[in-house]
């Protein structure tokens, strides 16, 4: 009896202290706005930028004026904390309310120390190891000054033409939700009051991955069953981690800008989804809703408040008309104050009004940025993160003796080794494939020759060079590179060919219609392949690409991503058996562009075609098969797998029960590795058209060579919702199937019901 009153006592006393903490918030908030003027509420809805990593070609002007007038409540674009304390002083010092700013970058996928890019780490399932990343980055990123990143991006896209595939987590919503919880935690920790914890900002709200003949900013158009079964989950889970704050997207929904979507900023974000932060536009994504022919600069930014955004990115359209629009009456003054409100709480949260320099320490930037132990980290993480897509005659691992190759444009090249959206790294501090296989190759004798440029055009070279040289055109002929290639690979007993994309052929306005390897590096490969020599192909790519050809011809083929500031060093470990690859994909490859979309929680057809012999008048290709040239899920070892039937507790599960599913995984190689064991649910009937496998978990373990682990799956009846045409999230009895495997197309099965 004591212990329960003494349990319940502590419960009381906390309580007691979190109402007091958020008083103590409240009070303060309230007395600092009753100081403020009209004009100095509404700059606190002002963020611009002096310049520097920005995404859009317009800059903020008479930057050092408007922080004097309170006409700014944030920053971003700059980091350092020398940089950063000065525009905090002009803030505090000389502006009438002393008001300090919050400071953003976008710290995407590591900071200074630079992490694979985020769909490379999807692809290692790791939440553990994701939600370090974010650790690391927010840890150095507050030591560099900063306490506001744009990340987490988790944007579901099933089409890999869009460039901005790079900056998510591929095209699942179970898997993007696992991911989008692991970053907000890594960022914001469970303090974001100290100095090295970050504000999180997931983005781009919402249905962004979704945008058609996936070219960037571009319409997006989908069913609400969609949007809620597909793609919302992972922003409704970052919310759930406690993000702080929300960013618009750049697209129509339902025919309305997302920057003044009130359903979606209003109704479905704070209404449904309780979310109490603040919601902020993307880069002049107010100003731009006039070009989606909704009003001019006064209009879109009134209908921009009144939709539930507070904070406007760059175009100022607050700054410059809110107050006329508050005289005639289009916007209040109590959309003002709320917007006002969120700002200063975010504030206030970051322990900037007790100590507004709290984030600029140079000591701090000078011991834990790029420390010797973050890079070992990022070495090790990138490693992870690598897919082994074939492994033809267990090339791989290398063996550290004879004479390799190692070719391709890609192979020495420092500056595309961070991927895109390494807004702080430094290229220079990066560490090349070549340098990789060199420190791991042991008595191995290592030649190398550039073979190829990543592309030949000077068009599209200088299409992609916009941010520096990433595509540089040798002044030797295609020939002559090749021809060297060629002189490597005849005195070597195997060929390492680095090629793939230039850094920034992914990311932001980087979307292709061909989704094929650059044709001077085809041609490359194709003479490396007519020397009858064993090819391991190293990839650098941002997205899924068709390698329909590659994967038929060359020998092995391991996926890097772009694997940030250790990524040559972690090649190498792979490359030479240090790592056994265990990343597994969380986008499918397709056959051919025609072919996309191409994802594994496709729904069925009335006419299904099962990859039987061809029947007419079914659902499918004359020229290409159904399904992907390497599915969502997939990834070699160096060892093999093997699994057995499903086994079950129950024949059925009651609603609000569950159900135990167990199979026994076995390591029947030669190698100790990890595997990815996956889970799949089907519901065979349902109010509507239900996936044909939906992933509903995943564990990651560990086995020796010939170990054999058993592997449960608790399913509850919660795990079979979904949300019907009505848009209630329910539960429907009747048959499902269960599918367990190494990835969404090699699974076992079994089958059990839902009842009441």
């Amino acid at each position: 009896m004591r212990s329960l009153f003494i349990a319940a006592s502590l419960l009381i006393a906390t309580t007691t202290v979190a109402q007091t903490a958020a008083q103590k918030k409240a009070t303060f908030i309230n007395n600092l706005m009753k100081q403020m003027t009209l004009d100095e509420k509404i700059g606190q809805l002002n963020l611009v930028t002096p310049g520097g990593a920005v995404t859009g070609s317009v800059v903020s002007s008479d930057v050092e004026a408007k922080l004097k007038k309170g006409q700014v409540g944030g920053l971003f674009g700059i980091d350092g904390p020398a940089k950063i304390r000065q525009a905090q002083e002009i803030a505090v010092k000389e502006s009438r309310l002393h008001i300090p700013l919050i400071f953003g970058l976008d710290v995407i996928h590591g900071h200074k120390t630079v992490f694979p890019i985020p769909l490379g780490l999807s692809a290692s399932w790791d939440m553990a190891l994701i939600e370090r990343s974010a650790r690391i980055a927010a840890n150095e990123a507050t030591a560099d000054g900063l306490n506001w990143t744009f990340s987490p991006m988790v944007d579901i896209s099933r089409d890999p033409r869009w460039g901005r595939i790079s900056e998510g987590n591929g095209e699942d919503p179970y898997l993007g939700s696992q991911i989008a919880k692991a970053m907000v935690k890594g960022y914001q920790g469970d303090d974001l009051s100290k100095n090295n914890t970050l504000l999180a900002c997931v983005k781009h709200f919402a249905l962004y991955g979704g945008a058609e003949g996936g070219r960037d900013y571009n319409t997006v158009d989908m069913s609400k069953v969609r949007m809620y079964n597909e793609y919302l989950p992972p922003y409704k889970a970052a919310v759930e981690a406690g993000v702080g704050t929300v960013m618009s997207s750049f697209n129509v929904i339902d025919g309305v800008p997302a920057t003044g979507n009130k359903w979606l900023l209003t109704d479905l974000l704070r209404k449904q989804w309780g979310f109490k932060g603040m919601v902020v536009s993307d880069y002049t994504s107010v100003n731009e809703m006039s070009n989606h022919g909704v009003g001019d600069l006064q209009a879109v930014s009134a209908q921009s408040l009144n939709a539930g955004l507070e904070m406007d990115m760059v175009g100022e359209g607050f700054l410059t008309t809110l107050k006329k629009s508050l005289k005639e009456g289009k916007v209040t003054l109590a959309q003002i104050e709320t917007a006002c409100r969120h700002i200063l709480e975010a504030k206030y949260d970051l322990g900037l009004f007790d100590d507004p320099y709290r984030y600029c320490s140079e000591d701090r930037a000078k011991n834990e940025i790029l420390s010797a132990a973050n890079r070992a980290e990022a070495r090790m993480i990138a490693a992870r993160t690598f897919v082994l897509l074939k492994n033809e005659k267990q090339l791989l691992p290398l063996k550290k003796n004879g004479t390799i190759a190692v070719v391709g444009p890609l192979a020495d090249s420092r500056r595309n080794m961070l991927g895109t959206w390494s807004v702080a790294g430094q290229h220079d501090k990066s560490v090349t494939v070549l340098e990789g296989i060199k420190a791991s190759a042991g008595s191995t004798n290592v030649l190398y020759a550039k073979g190829a440029n990543l592309s030949d055009d000077p068009v599209f070279a200088k299409k992609i060079n916009v941010f520096g040289t990433e595509i540089e055109i040798d002044k030797r002929s295609p020939d002559e590179m090749i021809k060297e290639a060629l002189e490597a690979a005849s005195k070597s007993d195997v060929i390492v060919a680095v090629v793939g994309e230039a850094a920034d052929m992914t990311g932001e306005a980087s979307s292709m219609a061909s989704l094929d390897i650059q044709p001077s590096q085809k041609k490359l490969l194709h003479a490396l392949k007519a020397t009858g020599k064993p090819i391991v192909m190293v990839l650098y790519t941002g997205r899924p690409l068709t390698l329909n050809w590659e994967a038929a011809n060359m020998d092995a083929i391991l996926n890097v991503w772009f694997g940030g500031t250790e990524g040559g060093n972690a090649v190498g470990d792979v490359l030479f058996g240090a790592y056994n690859p265990s990343g597994k994909l969380s986008a499918s490859f397709p056959y051919s562009v025609g072919q996309i979309p191409v994802y594994h929680s496709m729904l069925n057809t009335g006419r299904p075609y099962n990859n039987e012999e061809f029947s007419k008048f079914k659902s499918n290709y004359l020229d290409i098969p159904n399904q992907p040239l390497f599915p969502f899920g997939f990834g070699l070892s160096y060892t093999k797998f093997e699994y057995s039937a499903v086994s079950l507790s129950a024949s059925s599960l009651k609603i609000g029960g569950t159900i135990k599913a167990t199979v026994t995984v076995k390591n029947t190689g030669s190698f100790d590795g990890e595997e990815v064991v996956q889970l799949y649910l089907r519901d065979v009937v349902g109010s509507i058209s239900r996936p044909m496998r939906e992933l509903k978990g995943f564990q990651k373990i560990f086995l020796k060579a010939g170990e054999s682990k058993e592997v449960t799956f608790i399913i509850h009846s919660n795990d079979l919702k979904f949300y019907n045409s009505a848009l209630q999230f329910v539960n429907e009895t009747g048959d499902y199937e269960l599918f367990i495997g190494t990835n969404s197309a090699e699974t076992q099965k079994a089958a059990f019901k839902l009842t009441n």
